[in-house]
């Protein structure tokens, strides 16, 4: 699949604090949505503006809700290589009754990069694509 990624076309997804820096600088493999995806391949991790307010009743997250964290930046960069449905236990940070999104090789970029994000799977224009700071990461990614 690595061969692949070189050519596949990159995504990004906007997601909210502080669950974009768990998935950036933690260990959440696990991005939950309301909607499954076929999507396979290399797939920006945007921190949105929003803070998720059930955030704090999630132990989980308490750390990141204690220190700044980005916002309307990327993050990281990551391979999303899967899609299910709840299956009752998938990992700690699976919620239930909503589709998993399993992402792997997550590489955190070296400084967030401010960029306004999108609703959905959107597709990161050119000039972004071409920041030193995300063409580092991506290409960490492919390796």
């Amino acid at each position: 699949m690595h061969g692949e990624l070189d050519t596949a076309p990159v995504l990004a997804v906007t997601v909210w604090q502080p669950w974009a820096s768990a998935i950036a600088y933690a260990t959440k493999r696990i991005e939950n949505r309301d909607w499954p995806t076929d999507y396979r391949g290399l797939v920006l991790i945007h921190a949105g503006r929003t803070t998720d307010p059930g955030a704090h009743e999630v132990p989980l997250s308490r750390p990141f809700l204690r220190r700044p964290y980005p916002r309307g930046a990327i993050v990281a960069v990551a391979l999303l290589d899967d899609c299910h449905p709840d299956d009752g236990y998938c990992t700690l940070w699976s919620a239930r009754g909503r589709y998993h999104w399993r992402l792997t090789t997550v590489v955190p970029l070296a400084e967030p990069l401010f960029w306004p994000g999108a609703r959905g799977l959107w597709t990161p224009p050119p000039g972004l694509l071409a920041s030193p700071l995300l063409t580092d990461a991506l290409e960490a990614a492919r390796a």
